[in-house]
């Protein structure tokens, strides 16, 4: 695996108290130096260049971003820019690209550790912490260079508006993305299926709070792997945010590190020797998002990953009530889409 890694997303400035803090790049920055202790490779990221950033957002709105240089300005409600955030923001969009291409290109693994998050940014705005959306950005990339099947599966807690909207109507890219519902920013529901010739590349599974690693090993088992391996994509991007751990201050689900660690097993395995690309989300208590990162590097690069086991005090596999309610509004949604859901 390389992981794709710089010391400027701190630059990234947010007001005082905000989640999207500065020191979550010095935990980036800390697990980047962990994982070259082991023997881990890693690489200086670029920025996106103009184009490519303009395949998922509009022209007024890359304009808004940049004239927001050298600035403090509130974007939304929830976001911020400082006077590096535009040139950060870049750096996170071209990191997942970078990602992207070394995966293509190589055949293994990779992984982008950026800020500010991309899930939420739409084409025309910035929303929820997010103002380049990376994970898009990075799949136009791969559109733009033949691909027709290039899947994308969200694990942040919070549904992925921004992603969603811009390939709602897309057959080459596929979005599924696992999250708590009803939450923020309000989409998701079972039903957003896709629209037009993109109906059926919309898969959301919705989970009610207090969902637990049962839960999750549950809808990636028989909902997630399922829909990804009909799709056979030729990359799969992970917008991989922690922010569903039991100890997140933002969201109300239970899963551990250790479920956290079992979800990423799930895509690697069911992905095989298909191009992956891990691109950072949320995450927003310090510990335990540099737990997962930890134990997600394990896992990717085939390192003691038989060794991550269930945490003794999480439920048992019989504990999958709020699995089993969004399997069947998935399966009710879905079915003139996919098999064996």
């Amino acid at each position: 695996m390389l992981l794709f890694t710089s010391p400027r997303f701190d630059e990234h400035v947010t007001p005082p108290g905000h989640p999207e803090r500065m020191e979550r790049a010095h935990v980036f920055d800390a697990a980047a130096a962990r994982w070259k202790d082991r023997g881990g490779a890693t690489a200086m990221p670029r920025a996106a260049t103009r184009d490519e950033l303009s395949r998922v957002h509009a022209e007024e709105y890359l304009e808004t971003i940049a004239a927001a240089a050298g600035r403090a300005v509130m974007l939304d409600p929830d976001t911020f820019t400082s006077p590096e955030s535009p040139e950060i923001a870049q750096l996170a969009a071209g990191s997942a690209v970078a990602a992207a291409e070394y995966a293509l290109e190589h055949g293994d693994p990779a992984f982008a550790l950026v800020r500010p998050p991309g899930h939420h940014a739409e084409r025309d705005r910035a929303m929820g912490f997010c103002l380049y959306n990376n994970v898009a950005v990075a799949a136009a990339h791969a559109v733009s260079r033949g691909l027709e099947h290039v899947a994308i599966v969200d694990i942040d807690v919070h549904h992925g508006n921004g992603t969603q909207w811009m390939f709602y109507d897309d057959p080459r890219v596929l979005y599924v993305s696992t999250h708590q519902f009803p939450f923020y920013p309000g989409t998701g529901a079972a039903d957003e299926t896709g629209a037009r010739d993109g109906a059926g590349f919309t898969v959301n599974v919705p989970l009610e709070m207090g969902a637990t690693d049962a839960d999750y090993d549950l809808v990636y088992r028989r909902g997630v792997v399922p829909v990804l391996q009909q799709f056979s994509p030729q990359l799969v991007l992970v917008s991989a945010g922690f922010d569903a751990h039991e100890r997140d201050p933002l969201a109300s689900m239970r899963v551990t590190t250790a479920g956290y660690a079992s979800v990423v097993r799930q895509l690697m395995e069911a992905v095989g020797k298909t191009p992956i690309v891990f691109v950072t989300e949320g995450g927003y208590e310090l510990g335990a998002l540099a737990e997962c990162l930890d134990a997600s590097f394990a896992v990717i690069a085939r390192s003691g990953s038989d060794r991550v086991e269930p945490d003794p005090d999480s439920p048992g596999p019989a504990s999958h009530v709020r699995a089993d309610r969004a399997l069947n509004a998935v399966r009710a949604a879905q079915a003139p889409f996919w098999r064996g859901i």
